[in-house]
């Protein structure tokens, strides 16, 4: 476990649309483009082995980099025997970036902030979810739209932050989605947001009531 004491002021950001990642929650990555690939080893070098995922936009044909992303620390990595890389990261914190940094790496490194996220690094989040029945019904119908598969079983069986993180991440989102159930402030706000997200597709894009 870190504490915030241990976080770094500057992290390398991997910038990438829809790749969502939150605290206690794990990413698996494919690297391939040779500017990650040297990422991955300058970070492999640290002691904190800390990547921050950031989703990017554009302005004007420029790419920019939302001002709230993720910190995941590598905890898994392999080679393949044509040199791309398969890693896992476990969420660590958000931050807030001040500033993008100039250099000689390929990749881009921001200055970032902490403050705010202190929950992050703290114990699971609980979330009573008053009508888990219903939840659950909603979103067998909103797998069964987008013809998604999943192991319901282990679905029920989840906790409610597993539940919860674990959808935000996979379901297939747009990325503007993604980045504000990154930036919700608890548990229950991400849950809330998740719901509106699923009633919206579900809907074709019209707007209704949130279930709560």
């Amino acid at each position: 476990m870190m504490n915030f004491t241990d976080l770094p002021d500057t992290v390398p950001v991997f910038p990438l649309p829809g790749a969502l990642l939150l605290p206690r929650a794990r990413l698996p990555l494919h690297i391939f483009e040779p500017r990650y690939l040297a990422m991955i080893d300058d970070v492999l070098k640290t002691s904190d082995r800390l990547i921050g995922m950031v989703q990017p936009y554009e302005i004007n044909g420029a790419e920019r980099l939302h001002s709230i992303g993720c910190s995941g620390r590598l905890t898994s990595f392999s080679e393949t025997e044509d040199g791309r890389y398969m890693i896992t990261l476990a969420g660590m914190s958000r931050f807030r970036i001040k500033s993008e940094l100039d250099g000689f790496q390929p990749y881009r490194r921001c200055d970032v902030n902490w403050d705010g996220f202190d929950r992050d690094l703290g114990g699971v989040e609980d979330d009573a979810i008053a009508d888990r029945e219903g939840f659950m019904d909603l979103l067998s119908r909103y797998f069964h739209a987008q013809e998604l598969q999943t192991d319901w079983e282990s679905l029920k069986e989840a906790e409610d932050e597993l539940l919860i993180n674990s959808l935000s991440m996979l379901c297939p989102f747009e990325p503007e989605d993604k980045q504000a159930l990154l930036e919700a402030p608890s548990l229950t706000t991400r849950r809330e947001t998740l719901v509106t997200l699923i009633q919206f597709a579900l809907r074709g894009g019209d707007s209704g009531e949130m279930m709560q």
